[in-house]
């Protein structure tokens, strides 16, 4: 039944794709789909946003249609989220001193920076879609790689969005609400109605998706240039006595330090998110590392000169004592256009939670390919030729968490959990270095850079729990050891039931899905 389903599904997507080239006759097609010609040609090809469509007898695949600019703007949208404008205040009172936070800010970004230039070594030897879990499944084998797509599926990338759409709706709702806190039950109304249109705009269309992207990505950076240009001008005027004695009251504690890295790590993270949609970037062994080149030193940057920026307004104990330092900042500075701090958080938020779920709907797809996953989690638009059910499971965990309320605790767990496998993936690249000395590495990083980033990962895993221990590393060992138990029937012994492959059907006819053949190069 199933075999007969596909069959319909894929005729159906080729007797699509033939109309569509009636369409279109005459002009040329490229690889990824879009047309070539005058525009009167390409207006005739279809719909804009999806390009002239696969011509008939192509196997049903994901198109690459993610090029430079998106990918920076992947990378860059999904970075700035609302720490930078809300919250940068937790390590600066983790280091006690301005001086040694901007210097965690920049070695943050460094190694944020050192951790991507590895993955594109790992994303150009191995472009499928899925990140470490396809780095995993190379150098360990399925297990390890299980255990990843385990624990970031139900656990790190639902709960990432979910934070973050939160942080969305609160600044959204205060907007509104200017007598007092806004109502919880309205922010998470608002929380989950955003992840419902982010959930529209990646399932309708990889174009118009990438579209938002560079539209939110290119809004955001508006945003910190009014911070920068205003805490410029401040500093012009001679308030510069918040950066004097920048060093005083540091705090030297090895626990301090690494969980001051977990903040502003917190900040930086989303700098793996390209490598999870490897099989939608054009050349992609020239673009993916091109993307991490540009993005991160230009977030980077961005932060170091944010951080100044508010200390030119502001004191560092005002700036700890404040929930929204970036709407202080606008408060003090930028008068009755004070309104575009919390305009510039709202976009920044909804455009990380945009680039968050692109990138974790990618890891289903890989992980359930796999068969280590529902099987539906796999498959495609037959039309749309995006992984729709894996976007759709994923936001339905963080729907789930956003009315949940209970994941404030998860920021810690997501932060040492990720730099597990953070570490596992340059640990990956080490062991491939040897066990696949001849295969080909179109970007190759000196074998320092893996070790270096190695080495700090065990520091952030091991020097918090030495320093002070908290329940949540207890939870996180427990939660990946779990997975063990699902891993052993269902993935080693392939254990199925009817119940499951009448479920995988009802979905294909229900979302009008079918399983992915190859990569369309």
């Amino acid at each position: 039944m199933r075999e007969a389903l596909c069959q319909i599904l894929c005729s159906t997507f080729n007797t699509a794709a033939t109309a569509n080239s009636k369409l279109s006759e005459g002009n040329n097609v490229t690889k990824d789909g879009a047309a070539i010609g005058s525009g009167e040609d390409e207006s005739r090809g279809g719909d804009k946003l999806e390009g002239a469509g696969s011509t008939q007898g192509d196997a049903l695949h994901l198109q690459r249609r993610v090029g430079l600019l998106s990918g920076v703007a992947l990378i860059v949208g999904t970075m700035i989220g609302s720490g930078i404008f809300v919250s940068p205040t937790g390590l600066l009172v983790r280091t006690g001193s301005v001086g040694m936070s901007l210097i965690i800010w920049i070695a943050c970004g460094l190694l944020s920076l050192l951790g991507a230039l590895a993955y594109a070594e790992l994303g150009t030897m191995n472009t499928s879609s899925g990140a470490e879990y396809a780095y995993f499944m190379d150098a360990y084998g399925p297990l390890p790689a299980f255990l990843f797509s385990w624990v970031s599926t139900l656990v790190l990338k639902p709960s990432q969005m979910a934070i973050i759409c939160l942080s969305f709706a609160k600044y959204a709702v205060e907007a509104f609400v200017t007598e007092c806190d806004p109502p919880v039950t309205v922010v998470k109304l608002v929380g989950v109605l955003a992840i419902l249109i982010i959930l529209f705009i990646n399932c309708y269309s990889v174009n118009l998706a990438t579209s938002v992207m560079n539209v939110f990505t290119a809004a955001k950076l508006i945003a910190v240039m009014v911070v920068v240009v205003g805490g410029l001008y401040k500093l012009m005027q001679g308030n510069t006595q918040n950066l004097e004695n920048m060093f005083e009251g540091t705090t030297y504690s090895i626990g301090n330090i690494a969980t001051a890295f977990y903040t502003g790590l917190w900040a930086y993270d989303g700098w793996n998110n390209l490598n999870y949609v490897t099989e939608e970037i054009k050349n992609p062994s020239k673009n993916l590392p091109r993307s991490i080149v540009i993005a991160i030193p230009l977030v980077t940057i961005c932060y170091v000169l944010m951080n100044i920026s508010y200390l030119a307004v502001m004191s560092p104990v005002e700036m700890t004592e404040s929930e929204a330092v970036a709407v202080t900042f606008g408060n003090r500075l930028l008068g009755f256009m004070a309104w575009l701090m919390p305009l510039s958080v709202t976009i920044s938020t909804f455009g990380s939670a945009h680039g968050t779920l692109f990138a974790a709907g990618r890891l289903c797809f890989a992980a359930s390919r796999e068969g280590h996953l529902l099987n539906i989690l796999s498959y495609v638009h037959i039309r749309r030729m995006t992984p729709a059910p894996g976007l759709i499971f994923h936001s339905l965990i963080a729907i789930a968490m956003v009315l949940s309320g209970t994941i404030d605790s998860l920021i810690d767990f997501f932060s040492f959990t990720a730099w597990i496998f953070y570490g596992g993936a340059m640990l990956a690249l080490i062991v491939m270095r040897f066990t696949r000395p001849n295969f080909p590495r179109p970007y190759k990083v000196p074998i320092i850079i893996p070790f270096i980033v190695l080495g700090i990962s065990l520091y952030l895993i091991v020097a918090p729990i030495i320093d002070t221990p908290q329940i949540e590393y207890l939870y996180a060992t427990f939660f990946i050891l779990a997975g063990f138990i699902f891993y052993i029937p269902f993935v080693y012994y392939g254990f199925t039931t009817t119940t499951m492959e009448k479920f995988t059907v009802f979905c294909q006819l229900l979302f009008e899905v079918a399983p992915t053949q190859s990569i369309y190069e």
